[in-house]
């Protein structure tokens, strides 16, 4: 099958060609992360897009303390907080709103130096995002770029696109192709995999309205109300905006159960028309699904070209953005030869399997919400669940990957504290490797030839008891916050720096 989208009729020119270290098709969240992150390790970058502007209306609407690290290692998180709220959780009630299961989100900053969870407006974030790329003379992006064919040559890749604006065919060159175009991804295609099917297919109505007025009765955390009937799903959002998803039943028609009638008619348990206006609704067939490849040579996919998430956690667009930073600092160590291409096989061993753990407990929630019984659906759910009635939550740790030193702890995020100085960590260290350790008598954060940070436990009490904690003398930590391996005596120190880790910034 030819996968090349037909050109328009009539005469073009291939515009000459440009060199790039990465070409990222698609400019969501997670090709802005991606961008955002190679704009910071130095990488010359190219973002193709084929809208002409940022979508403008909320789409994603969750994200955890995690991704807001990812944020603020892209500079964003200060004016990102001027925009979200701060989550106060989730509960399942039947249909007589007894609660069957509560997922309280903490109020005070957590172990990551953020909040545990944030409701924000995808519009706010993707304008941020895309005004950060705009600090780097080494990111460029084309709005109005509609992709047709992505080629691996094996010493690069190829990109062919038309110019919306003048009919033009373009094709770039670049030593890295990286897909975060959508669930109907091109790029994915081209790699040439399937999708495995988890098996969670449902057709729910998604209504975004903005509040004429203030209506605490509606409560400041979510709800899922598991009404075998008619599942549905309130959202608290920043502002006045609310959000409702309510399942479509088989026999309703899209465009008839998105007419306004129709829509005010499903609200009316929670709202009337005089109390809001509809900004958006829209149905949308839930997935569950999973790239069997996600690479193939000098072509790779993320975000939603990856994997399918249920939203029933709010983690759809947050693994994408784990998948952005897990990615972009391999990325910059093969460009810069500080590593060889088999360091790219470890991005879909570790992401992979971190991915599938989230759509598999958002798809146990979905089945919780439709289950008859409800004392029977906790049970069958959850079926480590205490009787407590109450979710609590836990950070999945990547599949199988780079390792050295002792591994116990291999693959878990590292919290972060605050330094002595009050800085916040990743403040301290960037976008590198970091050692932090109680067997180095280094009393300052030094940089050695390596780019690897070094930070002493024995001047950072903080660092000290995140150690101790997990009851080791030092961890090195990776560029994405994930522990790579730990020590407690000087030669397994030594052997943990033999991994030979660098930085992947430009160095001066």
């Amino acid at each position: 099958m030819d996968l090349r989208r037909k050109q328009p009729f009539m005469t073009t020119r291939t515009k000459s060609s440009s060199h790039y270290d990465a070409t990222i098709v698609g400019y969501g969240p997670t090709g802005a992360t991606l961008a955002n992150l190679l704009g910071l390790c130095g990488l010359k970058t190219l973002v193709l897009e084929r809208e002409a502007a940022a979508y403008h209306l909320p789409r994603a609407v969750h994200f955890d303390d995690e991704v807001m690290r990812v944020f603020q290692t892209v500079g964003i998180a200060e004016d990102l907080a001027k925009t979200i709220r701060v989550n106060a959780g989730m509960r399942f009630v039947d249909t007589d709103g007894n609660l069957l299961l509560d997922w309280p989100r903490p109020q005070e900053i957590g172990p990551n130096g953020w909040h545990a969870s944030y409701r924000f407006h995808q519009p706010d974030l993707e304008d941020i995002l895309r005004k950060a790329v705009e600090r780097f003379d080494n990111v460029a992006v084309r709005s109005r770029a509609d992709v047709s064919l992505v080629k691996d040559h094996g010493d690069m890749a190829e990109v062919q696109y038309e110019d919306l604006a003048t009919g033009q065919r373009c094709m770039v060159r670049s030593k890295y192709a990286i897909g975060c175009d959508g669930a109907r991804s091109l790029v994915r295609r081209f790699i040439g995999t399937g999708m495995e099917d988890l098996g969670f297919h449902e057709r729910w109505l998604v209504i975004d309205v903005i509040l004429k007025r203030p209506k605490p009765e509606l409560r400041d955390y979510s709800v899922q109300y598991c009404n075998p009937e008619r599942p549905a799903t309130y959202c608290r959002s920043p502002g006045n905006r609310r959000r409702w998803e309510i399942t479509v039943l088989d026999h309703e028609i899209d465009n008839e159960i998105t007419k306004t009638e129709s829509i005010w008619a499903l609200l009316k348990p929670w709202l009337s028309p005089d109390e809001a206006e509809i900004e958006r609704n829209a149905v949308y067939t839930f997935q569950s699904a999973i790239a069997e490849k996600w690479r193939a040579g000098r072509i790779l996919i993320a975000g939603d070209a990856a994997h399918l998430t249920p939203p029933f956690m709010g983690q759809g667009m947050c693994t994408g953005i784990r998948d952005a930073a897990n990615l972009a600092w391999k990325i910059a160590l093969c460009v810069k030869d500080k590593a060889p291409q088999s360091l790219l096989d470890t991005y879909q061993s570790e992401r992979q399997p971190h991915a599938r753990e989230y759509i598999e407990t958002a798809i146990r929630l979905g089945a919780l919400i439709n289950y008859t019984d409800s004392s029977e659906a906790l049970r069958r759910t959850f079926p480590q669940n205490d009787g407590s009635a109450r979710m609590e939550s836990r950070k999945p740790a990547l599949g199988d990957g780079l390792a050295a030193g002792c591994q116990n702890h291999r693959g878990h995020l590292f919290p972060q504290p605050r330094l002595s100085d009050a800085r916040l960590m990743d403040d301290v260290c960037g976008y590198v490797p970091v050692l932090l350790t109680a067997i180095s008598q280094s009393k300052e954060p030094v940089m050695n030839a390596s780019g690897l940070r070094i930070l002493s436990a024995n001047s950072e009490p903080d660092i000290r008891l995140c150690l101790e904690k997990l009851g080791v003398k030092a961890a090195l930590v990776r560029p994405d916050r994930y522990i790579l391996g730990t020590a407690n005596t000087e030669d397994e120190l030594g052997a943990l720096l033999s991994c030979g880790l660098e930085s992947p910034l430009p160095t001066d």
